[in-house]
Formats: C-alpha cells, structure tokens, sequence
C-alpha cells in the first residue's frame, strides 16, 4: 500500500440527504445542492455519503450502522402538512412526498443510534416534526413576525450572503459552546417557521421577533442541532464572496462530533 495514502486520517462518513423531483427531462432524479455536499467535504471534513429518498425501501438500520453524522438539507420544498396536524397546503405548494417519508423516520432513527445531526432550513423543520413539533406555513400572515423571506429578485448571492437579522444565542446550550457571542447575524430565506417546538427539545437561538431559529435536543447522546438559516453558504473565506466565522463554528463542531462517532465505530468493529 502506498505509505502517502495509509498515513492520511480517514474520514468521517457523513450522510446528506437527497430530494426526490422530476426535472425538464420527465424523469425523477434524486437530487442534492453541490454547497452542502462542498459544506460537508470541507467544512466538516466528511466523506460526503448522498442518501436517496427512497422511503420504506431504504435499509435504514444498515444505513445509520455506516455513517458518523447525517446533514439534512434545505430545499425548495416543504414538509405535507399532515405530518404535523396543519391545513392543507395552498394550491401550488412545492412538495416532496419520498424525502418526508424517508428523512422523519430517518431522524428518529438516527437520533436513537447516536448519529450526530445538524438540520439546516428544510432539515430544521424536518427535525421539529419528526418528534412532535408544528409549523407555521406562511410567517409573512401570522401578524408579529418580521418579513423572513429573500427577495426572489436579487441575485442568489445577495439572497443568501446578505446579514438579514440578528439572533440572540441562548446562553448555556450547545449553539453558546460553538459561539462565544451573543448576538449574531444570519441570513434568512424562508417562508415556514416553527409554530410549537417539538415536546424536550431546547431552544438555542430566536430572532427579534421571538421566532425560533435554533434549536437542540438535550435528550441526544451526540451533536444535535439544527438551524433556520443556511450555514452553508459562505463559510469559507476562500470563496471571495464572503467570510463568516459564525457559519464555519457550526459546520466544525458538527464535524468534530462526526469524528468522535467514527472512533466510536472502529473501537467496536
């Protein structure tokens, strides 16, 4: 074997999930945003591990016995409401029947095994669901919130590279361990919020409105976080279109718990 490639520290395997859609070419493809599987290669230090919306055909115990961590994404998409007791969508709406059918079960089951978890937008409402929580469908009607959508007109990188609002960290949780601030910027690009946090989990972060936008689950034996805005974007000063330390804290700590979970697998293999 070659001496270079022996002595290279294995990574941790880090599952990201896939949406399911059907693009201009009339097939269904499973599909992933390129800056999450880029966010995880290099932001955590992970083997990216794509993981196909396949529902109650996915092997999921085999799966979670093989993965240190699992990302959950955003997309244009938004959780059926029936999961979580809502009203029926509008008309329209962006769904994804197979990601909800595989990613709800799949939190709880990875939350049971130890897997670390960090849910960002889509992921984070997924998240709240799998175990309880409601949602609030459109947050530009409910009356006390601030507007959290982007401006479809500006250009993606102004959409999601801009500071649109504050949090406040909660002090004391894990997101205060991965930020030593208090106050800090995110972007925002969102239609649905939480309505009714999911029944143990622990708030880590609201916006000016009392919006949660962070939140925990202490009852987790590893890292469990998930997040309304998109750390993904823009975390490394490299990309010359923005540096923010913030988002590089989050992505770190999620994969240093990744490779606490990777020692854990060898030691019992």
């Amino acid at each position: 074997m070659n001496s270079h490639l022996a002595a290279q520290p294995q990574r941790p395997i880090i599952g990201v999930n896939a949406c399911s859609q059907q693009l201009p070419s009339h097939h269904p493809f499973f599909i992933v945003g390129e800056k999450y599987v880029r966010a995880v290669l290099q932001g955590a230090g992970g083997l990216p591990w794509v993981i196909p919306a396949l529902g109650d055909d996915l092997p999921i115990e085999q799966l979670l016995a093989n993965i240190d961590g699992l990302l959950l994404t955003g997309s244009p998409s938004n959780i059926e409401p029936h999961h979580y007791a809502g009203a029926p969508s509008d008309p329209g709406t962006a769904h994804d029947p197979k990601r909800d059918a595989t990613n709800l079960p799949l939190i709880r089951a990875a939350l049971d095994a130890g897997v670390p978890l960090l849910g960002i937008c889509r992921g984070f409402q997924e998240m709240n669901v799998a175990f309880g929580g409601t949602l609030h469908q459109k947050l530009h009607e409910v009356g006390r919130y601030i507007e959290h959508r982007e401006n479809k007109d500006d250009p993606i990188s102004r959409q999601y590279g801009q500071l649109a609002h504050q949090v406040e960290i909660v002090p004391g949780g894990l997101l205060s361990q991965i930020w030593p601030e208090v106050d800090v910027g995110v972007n925002s690009i969102h239609t649905q919020g939480v309505d009714q946090l999911a029944p143990g989990f622990r708030i880590e972060a609201q916006a000016p409105d009392g919006l949660v936008e962070a939140f925990s689950v202490p009852q987790a034996s590893a890292f469990a976080l998930a997040v309304q805005w998109h750390p993904e974007w823009q975390w490394h000063p490299d990309d010359g279109v923005g540096d923010f330390p913030f988002y590089r804290a989050i992505l770190a700590a999620f994969g240093d718990a990744c490779r606490a979970r990777r020692q854990q697998r060898c030691v019992s293999l």
